[in-house]
């Protein structure tokens, strides 16, 4: 992806310390408004104002079939708001086709991906949560698109995957933007192989299998379409240390020659060190790079898996 490029992240509004809750407060996101806020650009939505909801308001919850909950308001349940934030959520979904990710909310009736209280007629909550209306119809229409709660981007895996997934839709955007041909296209696999083999490595298998199978008629837009999907489906699954020793490992085979006896002994240490949980991803990684830059490959250097987002962001230095 071009290092100049930010990429644009839809966002609940209250994380960004908008008053649009409930009680007129915030819910303002340290995570989000220092460690992310030089890296994207954001856009801030609150489906509950939207909707024409004042502040402050009546609290809504889900009630119903954790399936397919119904929103009312908690003091008055015949104000039904689910048809509005279900609109909403279509609306958007179109409206802000730029953004290359979403940070909910966790927790709302409106904008929770998973495990919302939904109440039953006796009172109490199912046993099953479920999802914020405006957040299910929102996903519906963007299914390719990376989505997380903020709550568990505090889980440094959680966050990592998060974020790669987000510059790797963007970089799939620029693909769209100058052309899909069919060498484009097994060009942008080939910079994904590593990353993919790192988060799911059946997924890697599969989509080598979906490009290798293409035939000359093919249309390269229809194929790009399901291989993109499939892309953003596997690498929804974090990577573990299993994963990434064993990329780590195919990556300083290539180096195998280029490296004296000393250089190849200190790498295989650092990469069981990391195995082991002694050091952080970004040791090993530190060390590859640069034996490389020493020893440039020019198949290597394109990989994604080697700098999926920015390193400023720190994001490998607590997985």
């Amino acid at each position: 992806m071009n290092a100049l490029a930010k990429p644009r992240i839809g966002i609940s509004a209250c994380l960004l310390g908008e008053n649009v809750r409930y009680n007129g407060g915030h819910k303002a996101s340290e995570l989000c408004l220092s460690a992310f806020e030089a890296h994207f650009d954001w856009a801030p939505l609150c489906p509950e104002v939207a909707i024409g909801l004042g502040i402050p308001r009546d609290p809504i919850r889900l009630v119903g079939d954790p399936q397919h909950p119904e929103v009312v308001a908690t003091r008055n349940p015949g104000a039904n708001y689910s048809a509005p934030l279900r609109a909403y959520g279509e609306q958007m979904a179109d409206e802000i086709g730029d953004v290359c990710g979403y940070i909910f909310m966790q927790k709302s009736p409106s904008c929770g991906l998973e495990r919302v209280k939904v109440y039953q007629d006796n009172g109490h909550p199912a046993l099953k949560g479920g999802r914020g209306v405006y957040a299910d119809a929102f996903c519906a229409r963007r299914p390719d698109l990376p989505v997380e709660e903020e709550g568990r981007l505090h889980d440094p895996v959680l966050r990592e995957n998060f974020i790669s997934r987000v510059y790797a839709y963007a970089d799939w955007q620029q693909q769209l933007a100058v052309g899909l041909s069919r060498g484009a296209l097994v060009s942008f696999h080939s910079r994904y192989k590593y990353l993919l083999m790192a988060n799911n490595p059946k997924a890697y298998r599969e989509l080598g299998r979906l490009l290798g199978s293409m035939r000359k008629d093919d249309d390269p837009q229809q194929v790009g379409a399901q291989y993109f999907s499939l892309l953003m489906q596997a690498l929804r699954r974090p990577a573990n240390r299993g994963t990434h020793c064993n990329v780590l490992l195919h990556l300083s085979g290539y180096l195998r020659d280029a490296l004296d006896q000393g250089d190849r002994a200190e790498l295989q240490q650092v990469i069981g060190q990391y195995q082991q949980g002694i050091v952080p991803l970004v040791v090993p990684m530190t060390l590859l790079k640069h034996h490389l830059r020493v020893h440039p490959d020019p198949y290597l250097s394109q990989q994604a898996y080697l700098q999926p987002h920015p390193e400023s962001l720190g994001l490998r230095n607590a997985v």
